[in-house]
């Protein structure tokens, strides 16, 4: 049986009683502003995907090229020929040699551990140290390949971009059903080495080449299936249409199923953004209920129900993570709001004028510390006393809560209700907030665009999206100082012109003088609209360097938000998002009118 999108409403109809009194409407998803006719699709009701499904599999790394003979590996001041296994890792730490991550102890001995796996017994009996180990001349030709292909002449640009081009047009599209959908990522990444995010501690792994034989293919039966290359066979050919993946295999890191998946902007993930961003709307609708529900429960005389509430209170106020993300069979020590220990907290009665400030400090998603001082609740500080009295540091601090606890309890709140939902809710009212105070109808596009940034910067630092600065980043603000120092000699010159301008007006008195002084006008505004563009772009760069906008903006934010605000504001849409987010996000171009509220 097939269904419309926009009778969603009848799949969801799901009506449950709960300890809580909610609204009859935070139970029914929020679908009387459904998708546009160009986005409505047909959809089955017995948790199908498709009928049918054809693609030629995903596209491998090409073999490992052997370093020309004139480039050489050296140990203890010797030169030192490797087996092509062994050369192939020592490539991956040369291309990297520059690299601050080349510097660190972790990095390092991941690295050397691995490599020497990759080693014949001569070269492990020999290669013992990787500090008298000598990767300059590999890294000195990596860097001229790389000089090269940036002074390839047009031709030789054009010739890659047209075999880029076919490769695109034969494995990088799929038939689903009645449309042909772009894939994502039909490219399997190559061999290299793990880098991670913050410190984590598998960083300098090698990540192993993926082959055809590591592969699970996902087609429909009645396809042309795909042909693995001459010689090789696919793990497994499976026909299972309640999955929309094509491919998937295992990597050998963290032990985590990659896929091979259909475009963000394909017609499936449009629908599914969609429905994330009601399911975020429906929870505006009941989310006063809640709060004042779990305060209620800060007073309650069973203590899972108090550690329930006080872990809820911090998903909510600070957009903490449930604790839930780690990858199956990852080692990291990275924790999450339920998971918290004793020690990941501190209690101050009174700081920085503040009463009952709590201090967060813990490794979380990726390894990337999270730090922050809080004022809470006097009721929140007391019970975290009580949470943490008689523990050691290792202990957990909510010892009667888990994910799953917490999950089944966010159900009962709101039918599709999640951690992750609190986090986009929280994430997109604050932008919609901040867009509203920080947008001055006066200024011009360019400093709008610095009023959005600062929006969504808003949001990043609420979701503890960090980044190491750029590597280019000095340098890059260098040179846009040198050009905003440029910009203000020309704009002194431009007014010296115009001043005399003005002086040989005043004598002549004539048409073509007063002409003069306009065009020198003009020339001076021009010159006074760029450099305040140019000083608009270093601020923004400026309080950007620390602070990733991405994350949030493409996986937290609704773009209905940004996409009515530029329609409010004349502010080009493509100022705001790329090519590629722009068909991610084709729907909300498609559905946001103006006066759009989240």
């Amino acid at each position: 049986m097939l269904i419309k999108i926009t009778s969603l409403v009848s799949l969801f109809h799901i009506v449950f009683y709960s300890s809580y009194v909610l609204t009859y409407e935070c139970l029914i998803p929020f679908v009387e502003n459904g998708l546009p006719p160009q986005w409505e699709e047909e959809r089955y009701t017995d948790g199908q995907k498709w009928k049918f499904l054809e693609h030629k599999g995903p596209v491998f790394a090409p073999p490992y090229e052997p370093l020309p003979s004139n480039v050489n590996f050296y140990y203890d001041g010797k030169l030192f020929k490797l087996s092509l296994e062994a050369e192939e890792v020592a490539t991956f730490f040369a291309k990297m040699l520059d690299h601050e991550y080349t510097t660190k102890e972790i990095f390092q001995k991941n690295f050397f551990k691995d490599w020497r796996k990759e080693m014949t017994s001569e070269e492990k009996a020999v290669i013992t140290d990787l500090k008298k180990c000598d990767f300059t001349e590999m890294s000195q030709y990596f860097k001229a390949q790389s000089e090269a292909k940036k002074q390839m002449s047009k031709e030789e640009k054009q010739k890659i971009k047209e075999e880029n081009e076919r490769v695109l047009q034969e494995y990088g599209f799929c038939i689903m059903d009645n449309h042909r959908e772009r894939i994502a990522n039909f490219r399997i990444e190559p061999p290299g080495l793990f880098r991670g995010r913050g410190d984590h501690p598998k960083m300098g792994m090698l990540k192993r080449r993926i082959r055809p034989e590591d592969v699970i293919i996902n087609c429909s039966k009645d396809s042309k299936h795909p042909r693995p290359p001459p010689g090789t066979k696919w793990k497994e050919v499976r026909y299972d249409n309640k999955v929309t993946w094509l491919a998937s295999w295992t990597e050998n890191i963290q032990g985590s199923i990659k896929y091979v998946m259909l475009n963000s902007s394909s017609r499936i993930k449009g629908e599914k953004d969609w429905q994330k961003y009601e399911t975020a709307r429906r929870l505006k609708k009941c989310v006063d209920q809640i709060r004042n529900q779990y305060r209620e429960d800060w007073k309650s005389k069973e203590m899972r129900i108090r550690q329930r509430s006080v872990a809820l209170y911090f998903i909510d106020k600070l957009a903490l993570r449930a604790g839930n993300e780690k990858e199956e069979g990852e080692t990291a020590d990275t924790v999450g709001c339920c998971s918290l220990r004793v020690e990941h907290i501190r209690l101050f009665p009174e700081l920085d004028g503040q009463e009952y400030v709590v201090e967060f400090d813990f490794p979380g998603k990726d390894s990337i510390r999270y730090y922050n001082k809080v004022p809470v609740e006097k009721r929140v500080y007391k019970n975290l006393q009580l949470f943490m009295e008689n523990k050691q540091p290792e202990d957990d601090l909510f010892d009667r809560l888990n994910t799953s606890i917490l999950n089944k309890h966010l159900q009962e709140l709101m039918d599709g209700l999640t951690a992750k939902v609190f986090r986009t809710y929280n994430a997109s009212i604050t932008l919609q907030q901040q867009l509203k105070e920080l947008t001055n109808p006066e200024e011009n596009v360019p400093a709008k665009i610095l009023s959005y940034n600062r929006a969504n910067r808003a949001v990043a630092i609420l979701c503890n999206h960090q980044r190491a600065p750029p590597k280019t980043f000095e340098k890059s603000m260098q040179n846009l100082q040198s050009k905003i120092d440029a910009k203000k000699d020309q704009l002194s010159e431009a007014k010296r012109e115009l001043k005399s301008a003005k002086a040989d007006a005043k004598v002549r008195r004539d048409e073509k003088s007063k002409k003069a002084v306009e065009t020198k006008k003009k020339a001076v505004q021009r010159i006074e609209e760029q450099l305040m563009k140019l000083e608009v772009q270093a601020t923004d760069r400026e309080e950007n360097k620390q602070i990733a906008l991405g994350t949030s903006k493409l996986n937290y934010l609704d773009p209905r938000i940004s996409v009515a605000w530029c329609k409010k504001w004349g502010v080009p849409i493509e100022k705001i998002y790329n090519k590629t987010q722009r068909e991610k996000f084709a729907w909300a171009i498609d559905m946001a009118e103006d006066d759009f509220e989240f």
